[in-house]
């Protein structure tokens, strides 16, 4: 799948999920994050579960949709809390939801269990008119776990596969942890084995306009970034064409750091 050379701005926003999950981000850091997302008409704010509430409240009347986490980031809730979770974050106006898959059960070989834990989550979100985009920490995987969950996805039919939390963070050999969340390799190998009706989200790791472009030139349509505002800013700079969000480059919204990703 090859993108389109020459994206308008608004098309370029229209693939970010702007990330609002960092634990420390108090409400009204929260509050900020959405009418920044609002006056760049993002695609989502992806928000923690308890927010869901104040963030539908806030972008009610904007085409910016909700989204929330389930299982995050660890993904070893019980599947039952977790379809709870997804249930409870749809009901109070989320749209979209981005489920951490058990990562040790991956590893573990215990698929039947994974495809399981994902399908109840899906049957919950489309019943209720939700889209569900299931996040594979690759972080932690090999490349034969991360095909595995391509498969599994596909089987089920969800809407979305997802890099990374921005949280997966490794042991390294000098002793830190860090991740490398969406890298190229990793993308490919997952738009390769996903039909096209599967989209890939790239989370981890984009916070450059030149990065969103790479990610889109994999076929990757959503982005899981807190870089939001550089991005689109660094696109008018460079005379990406028409049409824009409509608020951009109006005053009132201060720039919002939000650490993560």
């Amino acid at each position: 799948m090859t993108a389109s050379p020459t994206p308008s701005v608004l098309d370029l926003a229209k693939m970010i999920d702007h990330s609002l999950l960092h634990p420390t981000m108090t409400d009204t850091q929260l509050d900020a994050g959405c009418a920044l997302a609002a006056r760049y008409d993002v695609a989502t704010v992806c928000v923690k579960p308890y927010y869901v509430p104040r963030a539908t409240a806030l972008l009610k009347g904007t085409d910016v949709l909700v989204c929330s986490v389930i299982g995050f980031p660890h993904g070893n809730s019980h599947t039952s809390i977790k379809v709870l979770e997804a249930e409870l974050a749809i009901r109070e106006g989320a749209t979209e939801i981005d489920m951490v898959a058990n990562a040790g059960r991956v590893l573990g070989g215990d698929l039947a269990y994974v495809a399981g834990d994902i399908k109840a989550v899906n049957d919950a979100c489309i019943a209720r008119g939700a889209i569900l985009k299931v996040i594979f920490e690759n972080d932690y995987l090999q490349d034969a776990h991360i095909i595995q969950l391509c498969k599994i996805c596909s089987d089920i039919g969800v809407a979305f596969v997802k890099t990374s939390t921005g949280y997966g963070f490794v042991k390294q050999p000098n002793g830190d942890y860090n991740y490398k969340g969406a890298t190229d390799a990793h993308l490919k190998l997952m738009r390769a084995h996903c039909p096209a009706s599967i989209q890939i989200k790239a989370a981890g790791g984009v916070r450059t306009l030149d990065d969103l472009l790479k990610v889109r030139s994999f076929g990757v349509t959503r982005v899981g970034a807190t870089a939001t505002e550089v991005m689109l800013n660094e696109a008018v700079k460079r005379g990406f064409p028409g049409p824009r969000p409509a608020g951009l480059g109006q005053p009132g919204t201060a720039s919002v750091a939000t650490p993560g990703y």
